[in-house]
Formats: C-alpha cells, sequence, structure tokens
C-alpha cells in the first residue's frame, strides 16, 4: 500500500444504509499511530516553518495541485499567503521573488549558482514536483533533484534539496543568514522528510507496453517505444525518467540532457518586460543540460519544462519536432543513433499525447484507489483530507481524458466515483467508499485490459 498522504482520523459515520433513513453514529477515535518517519516528514513538510518568513515545503508543492503550483492555482490563493513573502516583507521586495512572472506564468526565483550576484544571476524556474521520486532521481553520476539535476547543494542528495529550499524560499532576509533568518533542518528532519517525499506517488515503473484499449493511445504508445518513429522511450524508458539502459548502460538511471529548450522562440516570459536571464541548466557555468522528467505524471502537472514554456501536453511532446530540439546536442545525439530527427505529424503527436494522458489517468485513479483504501483502512489520518485528495485525484483523471477527448465511458465512471466521494462531504462511510472504488475500477477496465 502506498502511504501517498494522510492526516488522524476524527471518526466514523454510519454505513450507507443507516444514513438513508438520516441516522450517523461516531465511533471513538483509535488510539494514535507511533510517530513513524513519513508521518513526522509529512507534518515537517507542511507545517514547518524552519523559523523563517512563513513559507512550508507545502507552499509550492500542494498537495491538491499535484506537489506542483500554477498561475492558474495562484490566482486563488488568498492575499496573505507565505507564497506572495516578497510582497509583504520588505526586507524581500527586491531580488527574492519576481511577483509578476510568478503570478502570470508560475515561476519562481532561483539562484542555481550562488547568492553572489542577486540582482543578475539567477533564473525563473517552474516548480517541479515531487511524486514518484522514488523512480526519477537517481543516476551513475549521482542524484538528479530539481530542473537541472543541481536542485541540492552539497552531495545533490534528497535531503540536501530540502537544506537548499530552506535557504533558497524560506529566508527572512535576502543576507540569508542561518540562526537569523532561518533555521537549518536537523538531521532527523531530513531524513524524516526524505521518507516523506519518497512516499508520494508511485513506487516502481511502468512495464510497457500497456494493454491499453483504446486506438488512439495505443497507437501513441507503439510510436512512443519506436526506436525510428517518436524515440521517447529511450530517454524516458517505460515512460519514467530514466535511460534506456540498453542504450545508456544499466545503471545510466535519470540523466541531463540540453535538448533546446532555452532557444524556443517567445517563450511567455521573454514577451515581458521583466529580465529573465538565460539558464544554463546543470552545473556553474552549466552547458544548458537538464535532468529527465517522468512522463507518467507529466499530463496534469503542466505547464512543461523547467521554464513553463509551453502550455500543454500536446504542445510538449510538438516541441521534439522543432528546431529547437532537432538542432540541440540532444537531438544531434538522437539523430546520430537513430539515422535522422524525430518528424511526427500532427496526429501523431496528437497520438503521443493521448498515450500520455492515458497513463497519468491510470495513475490517477491508482492514487484515488489507494487513498480511499487507506481511509477505509483507518491508515494515515484525517477522512476529510484523504477523501478531498482521492476526489482531486479522480477529477484530474476525468479532465485529462476528456481533453484529450478519450475514453467516454471512463469518464463516465469517473463521474460516478467523484459524486460518490463529494457526496460522503468529508465523513466517513465504508459501503460508499467501496462504491467509488468499484466505479475507479471500472475506470480503470475500460481504459487498459489484460495482458
Amino acid at each position: 500500500m502506498n502511504p501517498i498522504l494522510g492526516w488522524k482520523r476524527a471518526c466514523r459515520t454510519a454505513p450507507l444504509a443507516a444514513l438513508t433513513v438520516g441516522v450517523a453514529s461516531c465511533q471513538p477515535k483509535p488510539p494514535p499511530a507511533p510517530p513513524d518517519p513519513i508521518s513526522r516528514g509529512r507534518d515537517l513538510f507542511f507545517n514547518e516553518t524552519f523559523d523563517g518568513n512563513g513559507r512550508t515545503c507545502g507552499s509550492c508543492h500542494r498537495a491538491e495541485e499535484n506537489f506542483t503550483l500554477s498561475a492558474e492555482f495562484i490566482a486563488r490563493l488568498p492575499p496573505d499567503d507565505p507564497l506572495f513573502v516578497a510582497e509583504t516583507n520588505p526586507d524581500l521586495a527586491a531580488n527574492f521573488e519576481n511577483p509578476t512572472l510568478m503570478r502570470a506564468f508560475g515561476l519562481i526565483l532561483e539562484n542555481q549558482d550562488g547568492f553572489g550576484d542577486l540582482a543578475s544571476n539567477f533564473n525563473m524556474r517552474g516548480i517541479p514536483h515531487t511524486l514518484g521520486l522514488r523512480t526519477s532521481i537517481a543516476s551513475a553520476a549521482g542524484p538528479r533533484t530539481g530542473w537541472s539535476g543541481d536542485g541540492a547543494p552539497g552531495d545533490g542528495s534528497l535531503r540536501s534539496f530540502a537544506t537548499g529550499a530552506v535557504i533558497q524560499h524560506f529566508t527572512k532576509t535576502t543576507n540569508r543568514i542561518a540562526g537569523v533568518d532561518f533555521r537549518l533542518p536537523t538531521d532527523q528532519e531530513l531524513d524524516d522528510l526524505e521518507a516523506f517525499q519518497l512516499s508520494l506517488g508511485r513506487q516502481e515503473d511502468l512495464d510497457l507496453p500497456l494493454p491499453l484499449t483504446g486506438l488512439v493511445a495505443a497507437r501513441g504508445q507503439e510510436l512512443f517505444m519506436d526506436r525510428a518513429a517518436g524515440k521517447c522511450n529511450a530517454c524516458h524508458f517505460n515512460a519514467g525518467a530514466n535511460g534506456d539502459p540498453t542504450i545508456f548502460g544499466p545503471t545510466a538511471g535519470n540523466l541531463n540532457f540540453n535538448t533546446g529548450v532555452e532557444n524556443l522562440p517567445d517563450q511567455p516570459a521573454d514577451l515581458t518586460d521583466e529580465l529573465v536571464p538565460p539558464d544554463d541548466g546543470f552545473g556553474n557555468p552549466g552547458a544548458g543540460e537538464f535532468n529527465t522528467p517522468s512522463l507518467v505524471e507529466a499530463a496534469d502537472t503542466g505547464p512543461f519544462f523547467h521554464n513553463n514554456s509551453v502550455e500543454t501536453i500536446e504542445g510538449a511532446v510538438a516541441f521534439y519536432n522543432g528546431d529547437s530540439f532537432n538542432n540541440s546536442p540532444a537531438g544531434q545525439l538522437i539523430a546520430g543513433a537513430t539515422g535522422g530527427g524525430i518528424n511526427l505529424d500532427a496526429t501523431q503527436v496528437v497520438a503521443v499525447a493521448a498515450f500520455l494522458r492515458v497513463i497519468n489517468a491510470l495513475d490517477n485513479i491508482d492514487q484515488s484507489i489507494a487513498l480511499l483504501r487507506n481511509s477505509n483502512e483507518g491508515r494515515f489520518g484525517s477522512t476529510s483530507r484523504d477523501l478531498l485528495l482521492a476526489s482531486e485525484e479522480a477529477m484530474d483523471a476525468r479532465n485529462g481524458l476528456r481533453a484529450g477527448g478519450l475514453h467516454p465511458a471512463a469518464v463516465i465512471h469517473l463521474e460516478n466515483a467523484i459524486h460518490l466521494i463529494q457526496e460522503l462531504d468529508g465523513q466517513y462511510n465504508a459501503g460508499r467508499i467501496d462504491q467509488a472504488i468499484a466505479a475507479l475500477e471500472q475506470a480503470r477496465d475500460a481504459m487498459v485490459g489484460s495482458q
């Protein structure tokens, strides 16, 4: 069972039959479970400010937003949200964030190459989700965290990533003095934060090909895996974040590439009058290289690429047809290995995107079912929070399929599941939860058959 998220359950209501006649009861709250690393890490992730400016890890990595953050979500936040601390704290008014780019495009200011020249030495990057990290950050050259693989000081590990986040984003002033502007996490806190983050999302890679029932998505899977067509599986093996071991070696893991994203014309942030320095990616100075993201979670965690330059999954797939990619070092590497660049027609782009939408929806369904089962089994936390997140996952699956015009029968089952979950209104009811799980399983069965 994947312990995705959880908080302590308060009570259970009566079975569905009793609810239908207006009767409800509340059982005694079970005794609290002994603290464990994941639970402690969860509390730290969402509640600990480390004596800083009020932000937590969850300020940018929102659970209800798939542990990332979009401009649309930002627009719904109240003015006093800690995300907007640069607009309310005079000591952070300059060189800490760019509120214009953050609000318009979901871009966060990062000093990847150090804090020596805050006015001009920075990058504007989207917020990477923290799902499926157990499958995506290991490489033969060391851990790959953040967008460029150097999102952490020191050894580059996930533990160091948390330390870097506190220094970068939690500080009270741009002096960034430990013990004054923030406190650094303890070793125990770093261990717990790591345990929690590694628990998020799927715990293993897919095993492609899947027996997909949709003709368009199935064709997209063929193109994705075809070394002469889409060629996607070479760098996103099994639609994950790692290189194909038959091409890059059995221990290659997550790799860095210069794919030419920085050379895209008319990037949204560049159309403003705001300063957006070129992002040189991994290293200092860098060679424009960024680490490969997982694609299983891609369809509902856009915008895409490190700079949020492309809004839709179809646009992200189409990027690999363009000059920016095919003229890049990564594009030339692929062309040399396969005899040519990538050149998918419009219907093929849509097919690959349909495949990505479907595997993302299948993952959403798995996560929603896990949350519902956690609630039914009294695992991890407050029923209301688990049910809210289960509903969000089901809605992500529905919205992704609907946006691609895919699997109308599965969409109906997902609508049913969402209705059942929302009818609970945050209250535990075993029968209704089982009905919601059954509806989700019907949606999954409509999308993928047996091997």
